[in-house]
């Protein structure tokens, strides 16, 4: 912002920057909207698309039943395991009993005692019988166990089958449908850019500048930040393909600006003076002044030193003398900071 502005007219283009700012926020949040509700332009595709539905679902079903019959299975194979437990501490406290009594015969050897350790040796036997079965029961639910995992591992097998059998022609469907969406993208966001482009390089100083301006914030954003993150990597190669054309593209004319506005200054640094200055916005010079830049040639000048007057560059007036107090003031300003006199210079004639 210029120090040579009013301040009123600071505000105002403070205030209509600000109005740029929310016009481009609000066509921005439209964009966004837009862009994002593109994909649902496709059907959106899904591995299983590509499989065969009738494999698929006998394979599903069959994945079903055997986890369904491995939880039972493993449910019975607790419960069995619990049963064996208790036949287990039975047959184990049985047996210490029988032991006791034993040791009890011996050291009292009563012949009456013979039938009750005939009577526990039964008691053990039969718990031992009963411990075996349920022994046995644990050992077939294993197995049954087993057996269900395995049918479920050949069933999931089946299924990984049939999934990598379907994903390269996934893997094909999906990056078309990313490309045709981005080609949708593409279709609505560079129009908006090269608007934007027409804008910036005819409009941009125009009446309605804040609305041009934020137009152009607008369409930035969605070009950089709505398609290009979308743009199709296949395996980073598009994306420096694309980088390197975009900065070959932008390089040229940048090189081609920058030649035409050398072109520009060398004729205009030919020209009188009078024409040099006759082009030259009042504004714009004040700003170049402030910035210790000559108006004319855009190069560094010291303005602090009294001794320099004129351009060593390109030799435009840039001090002269006050035609009535006298007094050094700029050539680029309107009035006399001294006195007030009109600081017009007079015009000379042009000898070209």
């Amino acid at each position: 912002m210029s120090k040579s502005l009013r301040l009123s007219e600071k505000w105002f283009r403070r205030g209509l920057w600000l109005v740029a700012v929310i016009f481009a926020w609000f066509l921005i949040g439209l964009g966004s909207t837009v862009v994002g509700d593109l994909p649902k332009i496709e059907q959106t595709k899904t591995l299983e698309d590509f499989m065969d539905p009738i494999e698929l679902k006998k394979v599903r079903e069959e994945i079903r039943k055997t986890e369904l019959n491995e939880r039972e299975v493993s449910d019975s194979l607790e419960q069995s395991r619990l049963k064996y437990s208790a036949a287990e501490a039975d047959t184990d406290s049985e047996r210490e009993k029988f032991m006791a009594s034993v040791a009890t015969r011996k050291a009292t050897a009563l012949p009456d005692q013979d039938k009750e350790l005939l009577a526990r040796t039964d008691r053990v036997d039969n718990l031992q019988a009963l411990e075996r079965v349920a022994l046995a029961q644990v050992e077939m639910q294993q197995k049954l166990l087993l057996d269900a995992q395995q049918a479920n591992r050949k069933a999931q097998l089946r299924l990984n089958e049939l999934e990598r059998a379907a994903q390269e022609e996934y893997t094909s469907a999906i990056q078309s449908q990313e490309l045709r969406v981005f080609g949708y993208r593409l279709a609505l966001t560079l129009p908006l850019l090269l608007v934007a482009g027409w804008f910036y390089k005819t409009k941009r100083q125009s009446t309605y500048w804040p609305f041009v301006w934020g137009f152009i914030y607008f369409a930035l954003f969605v070009f950089f930040v709505e398609l290009v993150p979308y743009l199709p990597s296949y395996g980073g190669y598009i994306h420096y393909l694309v980088g390197i054309v975009i900065t070959v593209l932008v390089g040229r004319q940048a090189i081609l600006a920058l030649n035409r506005y050398l072109e520009q200054q060398r004729l205009a640094e030919a020209q009188p003076e009078t024409k040099r200055r006759q082009v030259l916005d009042y504004e714009t010079a004040q700003s170049r002044l402030l910035k210790s830049i000559c108006p004319g040639c855009e190069r560094k000048v010291d303005l602090k030193d009294t001794d320099i007057d004129f351009c060593p560059h390109c030799g435009i007036g840039l001090h002269d003398k006050c035609g009535t107090c006298n007094s050094r003031k700029s050539t680029f300003s309107k009035y006399c900071h001294a006195c007030g006199t009109s600081a017009r210079l007079p015009e000379t004639p042009d000898h070209a």
